[in-house]
């Protein structure tokens, strides 16, 4: 059945005349197309062309994290290879304005300044300051008053950069570099040392030592005990070892397999222990 194009009402189809409205049927009615039939192909191209882009898209996430899991572990080591350089340069920094005070003073900076009790009242990175482009924080820091007073806390509140590696971990104010004090060291009971005093060698003693798990306040009279030593060495964050700055401005990576009496030869001044080249 279709619908008369006069009367609209339902005839069959191939008639010539209306049974209803008796009108001449010049061209047979002929049934539509089916309406439903139409959407329904093109909802389904819709749908497949969807389900194609979709895929593609999902490709495309699938082989950009692949890109990235692959990518991240050069970039995080291109990272710390710039944090480690800029870690020896630092070291290099503080062994020549330790160098500059020992030409000014004819000795190395002491480890701390003691009190009239012998107390340790200001520390030898202190001291370093004016050969280290800090000789304001220097003229204004109160040598009267012991480190850790409000004054002398005020002046030293920011950190110079040198004092830091930038792959440690902690707190802003503390520094990794320190000495390495106690009996058998370079740096006893508060006291300095001379170049000539040191007669393993200069180039066979090391002077500094990063240290990450002893990082103290950068201006306090506070370095690392030989007695605190572990077996291998000072740990840092730097994979295979830690810098050392030796008497001779050299600073050297040393590596963590090192043996607790070839780090205490290394520190020791004037024992005459043999060592191997580092």
């Amino acid at each position: 059945m279709v619908p008369c194009p006069y009367c609209a009402e339902l005839i069959d189809t191939g008639l010539s005349t209306c049974p209803h409205c008796q009108s001449k049927l010049t061209i047979a009615p002929v049934a539509a197309p089916d309406a439903a039939a139409a959407p329904s192909q093109s909802s389904s191209t819709v749908m497949i062309w969807l389900l194609v882009i979709g895929g593609v898209v999902m490709a495309g996430i699938c082989v950009v994290g692949i890109m990235i899991a692959l990518l991240l572990p050069a970039v995080q080591q291109a990272r710390e290879a710039a944090r480690r350089s800029a870690c020896k340069n630092n070291m290099k920094r503080i062994g020549l304005a330790l160098h500059n005070y020992h030409e000014m003073y004819n000795t190395f900076p002491p480890a701390y300044i003691p009190d009239s009790d012998g107390k340790p009242m200001h520390s030898w990175r202190v001291l370093l300051l004016p050969f280290l482009n800090q000789a304001p924080m220097h003229a204004e820091y109160d040598f009267d008053k012991p480190w850790d007073h409000p004054d002398n806390l005020a002046v030293t509140r920011f950190t110079p950069p040198v004092f830091r590696c930038p792959s440690a971990p902690g707190q802003t104010n503390t520094t990794h570099y320190v000495y390495v004090t106690g009996a058998g060291t370079s740096f006893e009971a508060g006291k300095g040392i001379r170049l000539a005093e040191i007669t393993d060698g200069s180039a066979q003693t090391l002077l500094v030592v990063e240290s990450h798990d002893k990082a103290v306040p950068w201006n306090k009279p506070s370095d690392l005990e030989v007695t605190e030593l572990g077996s291998s060495g000072p740990a840092t964050s730097h994979l295979g070892g830690f810098h050392a700055l030796f008497c001779d401005g050299r600073v050297q990576m040393i590596p963590d397999t090192i043996s607790f009496e070839e780090l205490k030869a290394l520190l020791s001044p004037s024992g005459r222990e043999a060592v191997r080249d580092f």
